[in-house]
């Protein structure tokens, strides 16, 4: 499996497809591609935020690429012409060759359109299981319920914002990592803009202390 983060929530994890996640590229100051460069089998959305679902639309019509998120978010990409799939909270959909299962998120989710923003339901993280398990927490705060998405679904990869502000930063987010316990931790969602300014060093050494307490 690749894993290639393009940007603020962004990923292409390259496993039995292409799935690219919150596509936030054009308006990204940190994007490391452009999004009529990316090419992707599956969508994923973790909720409506501009800076999540981002080019999601743009992409899937280039590319035919089908649109999973939680169903009422699905409702409107489907009334952007494309393919989209919708489920909710706890469910898996099997979509190609990959299995994507939706779990909470802590945060909030709109969309905007033009002269309207309205509710996209609630914000989800994912289970996405192409080759191996990658859990993208989407924007959050940690939960204790991290520790019983470690144990059910025993995710080898996980994705895990550290801006603080609009999520957790990094001392919550070391926490979620010893709650979730995977084999590798990627963070997320942090130096796209001022508010959410962070050093990664700061969260690898909260990690590694973290690992070496439960040792202890």
């Amino acid at each position: 499996m690749k894993i290639t983060w393009l940007g603020h929530a962004a990923f292409l994890i390259e496993g039995r497809d292409k799935v690219l996640v919150d596509p936030f590229l054009t308006g990204n100051p940190k994007a490391t591609i452009s999004p009529d460069k990316v090419d992707c089998d599956i969508i994923c959305v973790t909720h409506g935020h501009a800076d999540h679902l981002g080019d999601a639309v743009e992409i899937a019509r280039r590319t035919g690429a089908v649109v999973v998120s939680i169903v009422e978010m699905s409702m409107y990409i489907e009334r952007c012409d494309v393919e989209s799939i919708g489920f909710n909270l706890g469910g898996t959909a099997k979509v190609k060759n990959t299995s994507i299962t939706m779990v909470p998120a802590f945060h909030s989710s709109s969309i905007g359109a033009p002269g309207l923003e309205f509710s996209a339901a609630m914000p989800v993280g994912l289970l996405i299981d192409s080759e191996k398990v990658v859990y993208h927490a989407g924007d959050t705060c940690v939960f204790g319920d991290m520790k019983l998405i470690g144990n059910m679904y025993r995710p080898e990869i996980a994705l895990l914002p550290i801006g603080g502000f609009f999520t957790m930063d990094p001392r919550q987010a070391a926490l979620a990592t010893s709650l979730v316990k995977p084999a590798c931790v990627i963070p997320m969602h942090y130096g796209t803009w001022e508010p959410i300014e962070q050093d990664p060093k700061e969260f690898e050494k909260l990690v590694s202390a973290s690992s070496l307490a439960r040792k202890s």
